[in-house]
């Protein structure tokens, strides 16, 4: 006779991680495996490098404490990211922040052997990131997602918790603010 083994009732099951199937990831991996995304994403925000790190652990207490609400049959960059631009806004928000200006020169050259191309890589990135500094923060964040992490639109209105026709509309203004944001900054850089 074959023996039959128990299946876990569904309560059990979503109490171990297992939903609809799919397991949860356990914290500590999902930490090590998604620290420098998140880390990436919020300096993309805006967030400066002397804060990133704090902020970037602010992110995984905020995803600890949330963890058990995760659907595992969504992508997890995504909710990530939510967590991201929700404590980069904060983060922005406090009164020390409100009158700094970035400082460009934080960017180091490379002394490799081809450091014209690298020298050609640092200034765009710094226009690149120049510009995405002069968007709004709502704006950026559907831009980054979409745009740099390369997700799927539904799932950028998910993310942010906005309907999908305002993802989208956020996403042209924010192409055309950050085209006329770059054509603004190469021209002061001529003069």
């Amino acid at each position: 006779m074959l023996s039959q083994k128990a299946v876990p009732a569904d309560d059990e099951r979503a109490a171990h991680g297992v939903v609809a199937g799919v397991e949860r990831p356990e914290f500590s991996a999902l930490f090590a495996a998604h620290f420098d995304y998140v880390w990436h994403t919020l300096r993309r925000l805006g967030v400066r490098e002397v804060d990133l790190e704090d902020v970037t652990h602010d992110v995984f207490i905020a995803v600890l404490r949330k963890l058990e609400q995760y659907d595992a049959a969504r992508p997890l960059r995504p909710w990530l990211f939510g967590f991201a631009v929700r404590l980069a806004s904060d983060h922005r928000d406090l009164a020390r922040h409100r009158f700094e200006v970035a400082d460009d020169a934080s960017e180091g050259r490379d002394e490799a052997p081809n450091a014209l191309d690298r020298a050609l890589q640092n200034e765009a990135l710094v226009l690149a990131q120049r510009a995405l500094a002069t968007l709004e923060l709502d704006r950026r964040a559907v831009f980054i997602l979409h745009e740099l992490d390369e997700c799927p639109m539904p799932e950028v209105a998910r993310a942010l918790g906005v309907p999908l026709n305002t993802a989208y509309s956020r996403l042209r203004l924010a192409r055309a603010d950050l085209a006329h944001a770059v054509r603004r900054i190469r021209l002061k850089g001529k003069r």
